[in-house]
């Protein structure tokens, strides 16, 4: 392994995370992976399936065992250790898929949105029925009053606010469509428009909601929002400008109003061609896909923590000598530009075969490349 002075590095990097990462007097660039729970079974070479349900009792097995290791390699314990038991949460609730007629099956390893339209007529239905739609109740299960008494009374617990969603690209893309949605710009301009504003309905409709359930009043509810959107790099500046756009600038108005509060956007695509308009939103933290740059970024977000550069498969592919080759790349272009905020991590997700090893060499990367 890679020489890295343990103690010291998690001492810098405890003071390289303050101020979102932008902390004046930190040391060193931050460190943003702590791995993820789709990681252990190549890790300890046991079967399973990343994104597919792992029992209570195996998944805090294993993830035990794999923080013993972690221990040794990166001293630190990295994944959850205790799993909630079924009557210690919430039942679940409608998705905001689910309120556009979808719907989400497993199949190949992992949980996908299926559609429910694919002509502007059926998109209309669909739209004509969300507006008729007593939302309240569609989105709770039944025993939700019961249930919500329960929680408080035993645990304490209130339900938790609304504050992040499947970008509102992804959702229209899996609900309609990727060549409908964007044909849809062109042939049906107002009924394009139309599907976007519904999505905000719907958005606002959620935050509402769960901030009544839990007793927020806009006063006093958390701060902050995140919308994940992957799909949205495959339109156009001026597709996005029209559909995406006014969707998170209304949300973070809501949610997120002041300078510091959270305005985050993940990406994990080629979202260069919407650095200006993403600019205009005064993002606070971002993860983008690994085409963009740490310096791209930063011309355009001047604010946001930057979450990034290394490429996932980078990552996961375990070499040492490319993983050193980008963390210094990335490292070195927020130093030489002067500007903090750089949180090194994966440009997308941390996936099964990403190995505690490899984190090692990101930290001696950063341990010899990322000293401000």
């Amino acid at each position: 392994m890679l020489p890295v002075d343990l103690d010291k590095f998690w001492t810098k990097d405890e003071e390289a995370h303050k101020d979102n990462c932008f902390n004046p007097k930190a040391e060193q660039v931050a460190l943003g992976i702590r791995m993820s729970q789709e990681c252990v079974f190549a890790e300890l070479n046991e079967e399973g399936q990343q994104w597919g349900h792992t029992p209570r009792d195996r998944r805090m097995d294993l993830n035990k065992r794999y923080n013993d290791k972690a221990e040794k390699i990166v001293g630190k314990r990295l994944l959850p250790e205790y799993v909630p038991e079924p009557g210690e949460t919430f039942p679940g609730i409608k998705q905001i898929g689910e309120i556009f007629g979808g719907r989400y099956v497993f199949e190949g390893s992992t949980t996908w949105l299926h559609g429910s339209c694919e002509t502007p007529s059926e998109l209309e239905k669909v739209l004509d029925n969300i507006d008729k739609m007593n939302f309240r109740e569609f989105v709770l299960p039944p025993n939700w009053e019961s249930e919500k008494t329960r929680m408080f009374e035993t645990y304490g617990k209130k339900p938790p606010a609304w504050r992040q969603v499947r970008g509102p690209v992804t959702l229209a893309t899996s609900i309609y469509g990727v060549e409908n949605l964007m044909f849809l710009y062109y042939d049906e301009p107002d009924l394009f428009k139309r599907f976007s504003d519904t999505i905000l309905k719907v958005i606002m409709n959620y935050i509402n909601l769960m901030n009544e359930e839990a007793g927020y009043t806009d006063s006093n509810a958390p701060k902050g929002f995140g919308f994940y959107d992957d799909n949205c790099y495959l339109m156009t500046p001026e597709m996005y400008e029209a559909f995406g756009y006014p969707i998170l600038k209304a949300v973070f108005e809501k949610c997120s109003p002041e300078k510091n509060d959270r305005r985050y956007q993940h990406s994990d695509s080629a979202m260069g061609h919407l650095l200006p308009l993403l600019g205009k939103l005064n993002l606070t933290g971002t993860n983008f896909g690994p085409t963009l740059t740490v310096d791209e970024i930063r011309e355009h977000l001047p604010n946001a923590r930057i979450d990034g550069q290394l490429a996932p498969f980078t990552f996961m592919r375990n070499n040492p000598d490319d993983i050193i080759a980008e963390v210094k790349r990335d490292c070195e272009q927020a130093i030489k530009g002067g500007y903090r905020g750089l949180n090194i991590a994966t440009a997308g997700s941390i996936n099964n075969g990403s190995s505690i090893e490899s984190m090692r060499v990101v930290m001696y990367a950063i341990q010899e490349y990322g000293q401000y």
